[in-house]
């Protein structure tokens, strides 16, 4: 963006700021903004991408990081350097609370109306906000998930169901399975499969009894025929898939684990063959699950993930022209950021493990000495004999765990300079941008709950506004 319009831009939004009443940014307020301006050209097709619980500095650190580590930007940021996309700030409460939960947060866009946490597009009241993929369905498009945590998680399950409870994800497999929609690729191997459900079902079954492609593994994924155009269903791990440097380090995980970007470009072959185009959602959720440990190896190297499929959304958009592309994140989390020297930061360039992979191996019988090997060699920094017998404490005696996430983030932050503020989610005003037809209509504030309608008149679909 050339610099004198965004001067001129930022002086339109300064003026209009002293109309809007403060008590517009409160939780629990569904009023919209009435003046959203009128689409021009229509998008055929919209990619809605979430770094899930991306702060600010998460996407500070992971675009440190690449220049440090490839002398180059990240995608995102270069898409803000070269002035190709449309930014904004978003508020991302929800209605019982100015910190949103990725529940309240991913059903704000769904369902166009703000929920409670831990909702999926169920009011107080009880009454349902219709999920707008399903909107998209009825209205010809083929439309999908792919995520780096269960696909029954939160944020794709906000684009799709009415669910009381985020925690019901064996529900929330079976409420897919209803849909019948196109492409639904992630984690969490427990909600399909009979041997951990405890109703004994088997979803992969019965999926694949209405003609979906099933797939378990990277392999299975590369080996799909680019023409099919069956739904498919693609559940990768037990839990969340594991954290990309973690795969990284393990030859079996490579094999077995596909990247959000192998998913990504996956599904968008499948989705873009229905001539009436598609909706998809793609999720880098392990980013939130990083954040919330403090895990910094695992959040910059999973937020580097999401941002490699960024590039390959974008490199779709810019060939085909009739992509709506939409990037955010659902709130902040852990506030996390460099305070140190560029020598500590450089260690993690070379870091082999996350932080979750060294806490879960350590044993109680091990020395000082012994772990600290073991932080070296999965991490490469050499912590302190004291700050051994700190961490060691806690997997000693009779009610023995693994040390707290927190404790073991404090420590590592003295040798790789990243601290973090909490270990919970945020209210910050976050990242928002477009790119494609509709982008120029994004206003330079809004709320989450703005997004659902903008969607809709994006694409002209004739279905009714939250």
């Amino acid at each position: 963006m050339k610099r004198r319009t965004f001067f001129k831009k930022g002086s339109l939004i300064a003026a209009g700021a002293g109309l809007l009443s403060p008590f517009d940014l409160l939780a629990g307020d569904n009023s919209r903004h009435s003046n959203l301006p009128k689409q021009g050209k229509r998008a055929k097709n919209i990619i809605f991408m979430v770094s899930d619980g991306m702060s600010m500095g998460t996407l500070t650190l992971a675009d440190l990081m690449l220049r440090r580590k490839e002398g180059r930007s990240s995608n995102w940021m270069s898409l803000y350097n070269k002035g190709t996309v449309n930014r904004a700030l978003m508020d991302t409460a929800s209605a019982n609370a100015l910190v949103t939960d990725s529940a309240a947060g991913s059903s704000s866009w769904g369902g166009g109306v703000r929920v409670n946490n831990g909702a999926l597009n169920v009011n107080p009241d009880g009454s349902f906000n219709k999920p707008i993929l399903q909107k998209f369905k009825e209205a010809g498009k083929s439309v999908g998930c792919v995520t780096s945590v269960p696909i029954t998680h939160a944020t794709p399950a906000g684009f799709c169901v009415n669910v009381a409870s985020r925690n019901d994800q064996p529900i929330i497999a079976e409420e897919y399975l209803k849909l019948e929609f196109d492409v639904m690729m992630g984690a969490g191997t427990e909600f399909f499969s009979k041997e951990d459900r405890k109703d004994a079902v088997d979803l992969f079954q019965k999926f694949a009894q209405k003609g979906y492609t099933i797939v378990k593994s990277r392999r299975e994924l590369q080996g799909l025929s680019s023409t099919s155009g069956s739904p498919l269903l693609g559940v990768f791990h037990k839990g969340g898939l594991p954290y990309v440097v973690d795969v990284q380090s393990s030859k079996d995980l490579t094999n077995r684990i596909p990247s959000l970007a192998e998913m990504t470009r996956a599904a968008i072959r499948r989705l873009s063959q229905n001539k009436d185009g598609f909706v998809m959602q793609i999720e880098g959720g392990a980013v939130d699950w990083a954040a919330h440990a403090n895990d910094a190896p695992a959040l910059i190297y999973e937020q580097i993930a999401f941002d490699e499929a960024i590039a390959d959304v974008i490199d779709f958009a810019e060939k085909d022209g009739e992509t709506l592309v939409i990037i955010t994140t659902d709130h902040g989390n852990g506030n996390p950021g460099l305070f140190s020297s560029d020598k500590k930061f450089d260690l993690l360039q070379t870091v082999k493990q996350s932080n979750n992979w060294v806490i879960n191996r350590i044993k109680p019988d091990y020395t000082p000495s012994k772990l600290i090997d073991h932080i070296h060699a999965a991490q490469g920094f050499a912590i302190n004999q004291e700050e051994a017998q700190e961490i060691l404490r806690y997997y000693q005696g009779a009610n023995a765990k693994s040390v707290p996430v927190d404790v073991f983030a404090r420590i590592a932050s003295k040798y790789t300079g990243v601290a973090f503020g909490s270990t919970g989610h945020s209210s910050d005003f976050v990242e928002l941008m477009m790119y494609g037809p509709g982008a120029d209509q994004l206003p330079q504030f809004v709320k989450n709950i703005d997004l659902h309608n903008f969607m809709l008149d994006a694409t002209a679909v004739n279905a009714p506004r939250a």
